[in-house]
């Protein structure tokens, strides 16, 4: 007679409802979304469930949470890729268009979600972007030597231009490959940027323009 398989641990069967509920989040939104549901597709009852989440908005936050520490740590990690700003601006679009693009639909939960009026997803989605904006616009400050609110605006714009890019890019069905669409948004950044003063007060140099073409091209092909 073959041994009866292990039962999962507490550890797995949180993370099958986290699967679970981020499938029925992401699909749903938070409103439609049920705890009948949820538990059934997790395989669990739902008094095992609320073992785990006291409720849906402990779960809803719980997979929030994971959301924005991925955003955060894939731009961040992005940043530090490399010292060389061109591709700073290349790697850090990447990281928004691959986070867009993760099948698990993970982005929904940080860029469109439908329970902005909750405090506490208010506050999660605001220390997201300032985190993000504060990683960039230090690099800003460093590189171009303007004062803490110049590089916050420009950081903010930068980041805004490719989370809503990406976004776009995605809603049209990706009409272009991944790393095209993420060449082109970091052209647009990188061309902006190069022309900021450099630390030293004077202007950067700029390139011909059939070096400036060639450059972009680069940035394109990734």
């Amino acid at each position: 007679m073959s041994a009866d398989p292990p039962r999962p641990s507490r550890g797995q069967r949180r993370r099958t409802v986290l699967s679970a509920a981020r499938e029925v989040f992401v699909a749903q939104g938070y409103h439609a979304a049920s705890m009948d549901e949820i538990a059934e597709r997790s395989g669990v009852s739902k008094p095992v469930l609320y073992q785990h989440f006291a409720g849906k908005l402990e779960l809803y936050l719980a997979l929030l949470d994971e959301a924005c520490d991925a955003l955060t740590e894939a731009v961040q990690e992005a940043l530090a890729s490399t010292t060389v700003n061109r591709d700073r601006a290349l790697a850090t679009a990447e990281a928004y268009f691959r986070f867009t693009d993760d099948e698990a639909g993970a982005f929904r939960l940080v860029f469109e979600s439908d329970l902005t009026s909750e405090p506490q997803v208010r506050e999660r989605l605001a220390r997201v972007t300032d985190v993000c904006v504060d990683a960039v616009s230090g690099l800003i400050r460093a590189d171009a030597g303007l004062d803490e609110q110049q590089a916050r605006l420009l950081a903010a714009g930068l980041v805004g231009l490719q989370q809503h890019a990406a976004r776009w890019w995605l809603t049209q069905e990706r009409p272009v490959p991944l790393e095209d669409a993420a060449g082109l948004v970091a052209s647009v950044a990188w061309r902006g940027l190069r022309r900021l003063p450099a630390a030293d007060g004077e202007p950067e140099e700029r390139s011909a323009p059939g070096e400036r073409a060639a450059g972009a091209a680069g940035g394109a092909a990734g």
